[in-house]
């Protein structure tokens, strides 16, 4: 028997396709899409179709929906975070940060990670697997229903390699930013990697409107291989080569974001490194305090420390800010409230 035709990850000229093959109109599925994107989670409740064509769809077609298993409400500054089970029964999680420019949401790109860096949560179970584009699409529609408000900026920053599944982030960017659904702009959009070097010169190539964020976080290969095995693929000579790339194609600066880990990477020494690297690029640099994980044996240094390093990278010219923590009474970072969830199942 014919598998039904999930349709929340179509393209709108794959939906034209797949309507031409059920012998209806084109037409209609400009009328399908729109709904879609308005966060319609059944066939039925599509009241410009006709009767009987809604009845086609449920016989042919699907509609996968996430369902929102936990959230989490801060009360410091209205950050959302999400526990999201999707049709596998499998869980990711999501962020809503809200600011004076709008509402911003941190999506997830896989289940779990595989990418294995040492001070981070996501990666602690491996991955599971890839999302597709409709999965990534269905967070921000989720959201946005459950929040009354629209979605103005996503960052694929949540659980998961962007890089590492990009086919169905490149088709997740065609579907957000087709100007009859969501219609989110490229320039809103923040894709963040811990390097992958031939999709970051692919991404140049390809989609040169998107905000690119390198998740750095050492100033030597030596420390970073120890805290990010992706750098013994791609070392910082390798990865600053495609930076470079990336921004003669792009013409945009890059965001290198730097968790700032006491008596590891976050001394003077390093501020001074990294003044090195990064001199000759035109970037911005995250300053990230290391969000504790419990299972991780890393600290966060204390904020005059932080400060510190903020100062020596500016006074060599090197753009610094610090990240507003956000959500710090809702465990905000990445992978933590899955991590909590899934520990709990194991209990039960």
């Amino acid at each position: 028997m014919e598998q039904p035709k999930e349709l929340k990850g179509c393209s709108l000229e794959e939906l034209e396709f797949f309507f031409k093959e059920i012998g209806e109109p084109s037409y209609r599925a400009k009328q399908v899409y729109q709904w879609i994107h308005k966060g319609v989670q059944s066939f039925e409740g599509m009241t410009n179709l006709p009767k009987t064509l809604r009845n086609k769809l449920e016989e042919k077609a699907c509609l996968n929906h996430l369902i929102i298993v936990d959230k989490l409400v801060s009360t410091v500054d209205g950050t959302r975070k999400y526990l999201m089970q999707l049709e596998d029964q499998n869980i990711i999680e999501c962020v809503l940060m809200r600011y004076d420019y709008g509402n911003t949401l941190c999506i997830s790109c896989q289940v779990g990670c595989r990418m294995g860096c040492s001070f981070c949560a996501s990666t602690l179970e491996g991955v599971i697997r890839n999302l597709s584009a409709g999965e990534m699409l269905d967070q921000v529609l989720t959201v946005q229903k459950d929040l009354g408000e629209r979605i103005s900026n996503v960052v694929l920053m949540g659980s998961g390699e962007p890089l590492d599944n990009f086919q169905e982030v490149k088709r997740f960017l065609e579907i957000i930013n087709h100007p009859e659904g969501v219609n989110i702009s490229l320039r809103n959009i923040t894709i963040s990697t811990c390097g992958l070097v031939p999709q970051i010169m692919e991404l140049a190539d390809e989609k040169p409107q998107v905000t690119l964020a390198i998740s750095l976080h050492a100033s030597n290969d030596q420390l970073r291989s120890q805290m990010m095995p992706v750098n013994k693929s791609y070392p910082l000579q390798t990865l600053m080569k495609a930076c470079r790339y990336y921004i003669e194609k792009t013409n945009k600066r890059i965001t290198f974001e730097y968790a700032l880990i006491h008596e590891v990477n976050d001394t003077e020494y390093h501020a001074k490194e990294l003044v090195a690297l990064l001199k000759a690029l035109l970037c911005h640099i995250n300053l990230i305090p290391l969000n504790k994980v419990n299972e991780r044996k890393y600290e966060a240094p204390n904020a005059e420390r932080v400060k510190r390093f903020q100062q020596i990278l500016k006074q060599k010219g090197i753009e610094a800010t610090i990240r507003r923590e956000l959500g710090s009474d809702i465990n905000a970072a990445c992978g933590q409230l899955r991590r909590r969830y899934l520990k709990e199942q194991k209990e039960c």
